[in-house]
């Protein structure tokens, strides 16, 4: 026998004290907290239950009856049902002021330690900004459609696209025709995803399949690149099985680039690398990190996570020597060939497991005067913990999560003798809960 569904609570009204790390409004009723999705610090909302727990509830807003002043229309018709953006209904300011505290606010709750200098938040483009992307697809076999897109919010369905705001126009504006393009093939409900890739010059899709294409599945996919102009992959596996399929000539599979002109520096990249999704902003993370480095000519430079030479590469026009150190071999190869296409012949590249053993790589021991850190997720806790030494006089850590840069801030400044001179957001993703930022620290004397 079925287990009955718990009946949810009625409706009702709530003032908005907080926001959460994701956007949600944080509200309190009878001893509760509640997070209520599209409310606003400073509102009061009627809202609907969407879930109940034992030490929280989740809630949906049903009519705003006091608006934040703060509050705008989304541009996205499919914000609320899209999980891909949370935070269009906030004015965009708004949103850098949110994420600015919420950076402060971990720096001292988690780390027990404050900036001495609050850096002026970057920003860039707002709309169309994103280049990197995997979107989902599914056969609905009752409807006889396919869908391509994002998942809904607090859902696993997909959500129902026509286009996207935040992806960059060449694709966030044609998710109807990839859907009709999926939906002519022979496998189409045996296609689960498509990465998107998008460089300066040029744009290409990775589909992922669990069937092989017949023929004329593969000439509707290479008619699509040819008519858009966009450059078509296949993956049937893991990233090694990513195979070129339009246009044929040799060396397409590296058309993908950008550039960084205030370092003379062109970087090539293959679509399922790791690279910045935000090309505006990414431009300025770099002049902003190297302005705070300082590198200088007679300098060693440590860059780890170093990616395919993102922070290398315009570092080494600074230093006399850069070494970058990075755990994907593929991409600690592509930074070599970037290396080479621009002439720099001052920065070497190690492919090493930077939550291993680091006292036994051969880079370590040689001494270096700043350092750069630019870390997944998960922070660089074993690398704080065991930086080289003699000590890096200075070093600049980029970060993705709030969180884990102010545990790594705490071992920084109470356990390896370093002040947190300055910090500040940057707008990665704007419109979302997501924060990245950057902070100078600089070794006490």
């Amino acid at each position: 026998m079925s287990k009955r569904r718990k009946k949810l609570p009625e409706p009702r009204i709530a003032s908005i004290d907080d926001m959460a790390h994701d956007g949600r409004g944080i509200a309190h009723l009878d001893g509760k907290t509640v997070f209520i999705h599209r409310a606003l610090p400073g509102e009061e909302v009627r809202f609907r239950y969407c879930r109940t727990r034992s030490k929280f509830d989740e809630g949906d807003v049903l009519e705003v009856i006091r608006p934040a002043p703060e509050r705008i229309e989304p541009r996205c018709a499919h914000f609320g049902i899209c999980g891909g953006c949370s935070l269009q209904h906030l004015e965009a300011e708004a949103q850098i002021v949110a994420k600015q505290q919420r950076l402060l606010d971990n720096l001292r709750s988690i780390g027990n330690v404050e900036p001495q200098t609050v850096l002026p938040a970057l920003s860039d483009d707002r709309w169309g900004y994103r280049r990197k992307a995997r979107l989902g697809v599914k056969y609905m076999r009752r409807e006889r459609v396919v869908r391509v897109g994002f998942r809904e919010r607090s859902s696993s369905f997909l959500a129902n696209l026509e286009r996207c705001e935040v992806l960059h126009p060449r694709i966030g504006e044609h998710l109807d025709e990839l859907s009709a393009l999926v939906g002519q093939l022979s496998i189409k409900d045996r296609v689960p995803q498509i990465e998107v890739a998008v460089g300066d010059d040029n744009a290409a899709l990775v589909f992922r399949h669990l069937a092989e294409p017949n023929e004329a599945d593969l000439d509707l996919l290479r008619d699509h690149g040819r008519k858009k102009g966009l450059v078509i992959f296949l993956q049937s596996g893991g990233p090694k099985t990513v195979t070129r399929l339009w246009p044929e000539e040799e060396g397409a599979d590296s058309v993908l680039g950008y550039r960084l002109p205030e370092f003379d520096v062109e970087m090539r990249f293959r679509p399922t690398d790791f690279t910045q999704v935000n090309a505006g902003l990414n431009r300025k993370m770099i002049a902003r990190a190297i302005e705070l480095l300082d590198p200088q000519p007679g300098e060693r430079v440590l860059d780890l996570f170093c990616g395919l030479g993102n922070f290398s590469l315009p570092l080494a026009r600074k230093a006399d020597r850069v070494v970058g150190v990075e755990g994907e071999e593929g991409l600690v190869a592509r930074a070599r060939e970037n290396a080479q296409r621009n002439g720099i012949d001052n920065v070497e590249f190690h492919a090493t497991d930077l939550n291993g053993d680091l006292a036994a790589e051969p880079w370590y021991g040689e001494g270096f005067d700043k350092l750069l850190l630019d870390p997944p997720r998960s922070g660089a806790p074993v690398v704080v913990a065991n930086l080289p030494t003699p000590l890096p006089r200075r070093i600049v850590y980029v970060s993705c999560d709030p969180a884990t840069l102010a545990r790594d801030a705490g071992t920084l400044v109470h356990d390896q003798g370093y002040d947190l001179v300055s910090a500040g957001v940057m707008d990665m993703f704007p419109h979302t809960g997501h924060v990245e930022s950057i902070a100078l620290f600089e070794r006490r004397v």
